[in-house]
């Protein structure tokens, strides 16, 4: 029986790729040249840890991360 998940992923630009890693789910990251092409990978990475968790008989973590942003002035 398949079960939908919403996990919150991060998102790093940096001067030349992007990264990606998924706070409820240590360890599983992605790396790519653009943004597009990094979220695509990290939900390859995402299906692939969650199937590796189940074959190993291990749990899936309910996601509970979430995240906001915050404005701020800097003095």
């Amino acid at each position: 029986m398949s079960r939908h998940f919403r996990f919150m992923i991060v998102v790093e630009e940096g001067p030349e790729s992007v990264g990606a890693h998924v706070p409820d789910l240590p360890g599983c990251v992605a790396i790519g040249e653009t943004r597009a092409e990094t979220v695509e990978l990290i939900r390859e990475a995402i299906e692939l840890h969650l199937r590796d968790l189940r074959e190993r008989g291990l749990d899936i973590p309910e996601p509970s991360s979430s995240s906001e942003i915050v404005d701020v002035v800097a003095a």
